[in-house]
Order: C-alpha cells, then sequence, then structure tokens
C-alpha cells in the first residue's frame, strides 16, 4: 500500500526508547494508518442546529477546561479516587518509557485475531540511527520479528515489531487472554462436503483469482461524498440501480457454485465459464441399483415393451398349432425339414437354430402343397 501522508509530517504520540538486550534505542511513536471515513456532525433535526457536549463538573454545576480535568478511579461503592501523572510515571515497571524487546519469534506464530493498531517507529536523533539500524538488519537476516512489552495510555500492551521497507513498525498486539474462542462460531449441525462442490468451489476461488490491494478503495465513501457533492449543489444526484439483495438461505448450492463461477466469468470478460454440472440421477437408474442391491428378488415384469413380447409369443403359439393341423404328407415333410433345422441349430446357435426351423416350416409347407396337386392331377389323367 502506497502512504498518503509523510511519517515526518505525523505528530508522534509517545516518545521513549526500544530497549534491546543493553542496548537503547531513542525513537518516537507515530500512527501508522490514518482514517478517510467522512465524519458527520449530530445536529437538531427541527432547525439544524448543532448537539455539543460540554465537560461539566457535577457538583458546580459548570463547565471545566480541559486543564481542569484529571483522573479518577471509581470504587465499588460509588467513591472517586484521584490519579495523578505523578503517581502513573512513578510505577516500577520498566515498559513506562520503554519498549522491552522480550523475545524474537518466527512471525507465523501470531495469530492476527491479535494484530491491533499499527506504529512506526523513527529514529529520535541523530545517535539513534546506528542502533536503529543494526536493529533492522537483524530482523531482516534472522526473518523473524520482536516481541516487546510497552505501556501506552494508562495500560501495559503487547507489540510486534517486524520491518516494513526501510522502518520498523510495531503492532500492538491484544493479550492471549483478550481473544474470544472461535468454537461458538462454527456451525452445530454435521455437514459433509462432496468433492464436487469442493472442486466447484476450487474453480470460484481460481476465476476470482488475486488482486492488486492498491486498486481497491472505498466505495461507500464515494458515494457519501458525491451525495454531499450534489446537496450542495443542488443537482439532482444520478441514481445507480441496486444489485437485487441476495437471499440468506441457500436453496440449491451447486446451482449457486455454478452461476458464481459464470458471474465471474462473466465479470472478468473470460466469456462463459466451462462448469460440469453433476448428472441427476434418473428413477430407471434408482430401479436398477435397487436391483442389484437385492439380487434374490423377482424380477419385475411390466411396461409396453412386455405386454408386446406376451403378444408376439401368443401369435407365435398360434401360428404353431394351426402347423399341427397340416396334411399328413406336409407333417412328414416338415418333420424331416425340422430334423435338418436341429442339426444346424446344435452348430449355429439357438437363435439362428430357430430361425432356420421357421424357415424350414415354410418350405416344408410349400413342397408338400405341391404333392398333393400333381397327384390329383395324375388322377384326373388316369380316369
Amino acid at each position: 500500500m502506497k502512504p498518503t501522508q509523510k511519517v515526518l509530517n505525523v505528530r508522534s504520540i509517545w516518545n521513549g526508547a526500544i530497549s534491546f538486550g543493553l542496548v537503547s534505542i531513542p525513537i518516537k511513536l507515530v500512527n501508522a494508518t490514518e482514517s478517510h471515513s467522512v465524519a458527520f456532525r449530530q445536529i437538531h433535526t427541527e432547525d439544524g442546529g448543532r448537539i455539543r457536549y460540554r465537560k461539566v463538573c457535577e457538583l458546580e454545576e459548570k463547565e471545566v477546561t480541559q486543564a481542569e480535568i484529571g483522573k479518577g478511579y471509581e470504587d465499588a461503592d460509588g467513591t472517586i479516587i484521584p490519579i495523578t501523572e505523578e503517581d502513573l510515571a512513578s510505577l516500577p515497571i520498566p515498559t513506562a518509557k520503554t519498549i522491552e524487546i522480550v523475545a524474537f519469534i518466527p512471525a507465523e506464530r501470531i495469530d492476527p485475531l491479535q494484530m491491533d493498531a499499527a506504529y512506526y517507529l523513527v529514529a529520535n536523533g541523530v545517535p539513534a540511527a546506528k542502533p536503529y539500524t543494526l536493529l533492522r538488519e537483524a530482523l531482516k537476516r534472522s526473518q523473524r520479528v520482536a516481541i516487546a512489552k510497552f505501556a501506552l495510555r494508562g495500560r501495559e500492551r503487547l507489540g510486534m515489531l517486524r520491518v516494513v521497507g526501510d522502518a520498523i513498525a510495531m503492532h500492538g498486539l491484544l493479550w492471549p487472554d483478550e481473544i474470544r474462542a472461535a468454537e461458538d462460531a462454527a456451525p452445530t449441525t454435521h455437514v459433509t462436503v462432496r468433492d464436487a462442490e469442493l472442486d466447484l468451489a476450487d474453480a470460484l476461488m481460481d476465476t476470482l483469482g488475486e488482486v492488486d490491494l492498491d486498486t481497491l478503495h472505498d466505495d461507500y465513501r464515494d458515494a457519501v461524498e458525491e451525495l454531499i457533492a450534489s446537496k450542495i449543489s443542488g443537482a439532482p444526484l444520478e441514481h445507480v440501480p441496486v444489485a437485487e439483495e441476495r437471499a440468506g438461505k441457500v436453496i440449491d448450492l451447486m446451482a449457486a457454485l455454478e452461476n458464481s463461477v459464470r458471474a465471474a466469468q462473466a465479470a472478468r470478460g473470460e466469456g462463459e465459464a466451462e462448469v460440469t454440472p453433476l448428472p441427476a440421477r434418473r428413477a430407471g437408474q434408482r430401479k436398477q441399483a435397487a436391483g442389484r442391491s437385492a439380487p434374490g428378488a423377482p424380477k419385475e415384469v411390466g411396461g409396453k415393451k412386455s405386454t408386446a413380447t406376451a403378444t408376439k409369443k401368443a401369435a407365435t403359439g398360434k401360428k404353431t398349432a394351426a402347423k399341427k393341423a397340416s396334411p399328413t404328407r406336409s407333417t412328414a415333410t416338415k418333420s424331416t425339414a425340422s430334423a435338418s433345422s436341429a442339426a444346424k441349430k446344435s452348430a449355429a446357435g439357438a437363435k439362428s437354430g430357430a430361425k432356420a426351423k421357421a424357415g424350414a416350416g415354410a418350405r416344408g409347407g410349400a413342397s408338400g402343397g405341391a404333392s398333393a396337386k400333381k397327384t390329383a392331377s395324375r388322377r384326373r389323367t388316369s380316369a
């Protein structure tokens, strides 16, 4: 991130020294961050008058100046115990005016949840340049961060010193007992995530990709500043259509992930995303799976195909009965052909034999009919 204001122009909030063993480094503590939020004032809605808070002494019922205000601790019974700056300065702790380094550890051991405010440590004076540079280079070469304790705004704090560019920065750290446990934030119901869902989530992450943090900015602040500018100029504010509010409940997680990938692809101008949806399981597949899981169950017969097969078998039975009722000579010829067909059946298989048998029966019927006609013709000639 590019700094927007030079550190040397920022007012220091604390002056002291870094204690690095027996080495003392005079420094000034300055804020490393700044807020760009739009500040609003409280007003009286009826006439627009400013609402102000005044510091009033409740005993004298009169306003007091900042110079007249001190610190006090309220006891359990309501008694106020005054605490002066001299009382705080006399506390027997070395961190009152010193950032005391207590250890050096790898940066990955710091939980980001502990991160608090960030400061720059500025070398205070020419004599501080050499030990300051020594500490900075030692941190660079060791690839570790320094853990320190310091006192600021009435309490002792924990800090982490690390190198940022050519400077040393210090992050205030929360004490470990100030971090709440994360168990209560996790879902209490047991959920199983499929590999296909993880694959889609990975595809969405790859599509969104990385980002240059310097390109991100506060869109809400820009919109508020445009609103204020339109109020000052009297010009109407151009209304931009707001995207539809997304429902908090996900009905179809897979569909939502697929649509998210496509939307991310479209936003980046990469065209349609290649998303492979999960195939829907059909009812027939479920029945087959059920049949395989219970091999002892009888196969269910039904449907149009089974009805057509039954009709075909009935017709075949009628044709067979009709052939049995044919003349004796025709039947003998048919039997001879059937014997020949049976030999072919043993060589070619059941299906081919059945076809051969049907064909032979048809030829036998035709041959028998021709022999009967010749016999009748000879009888007529003899007569």
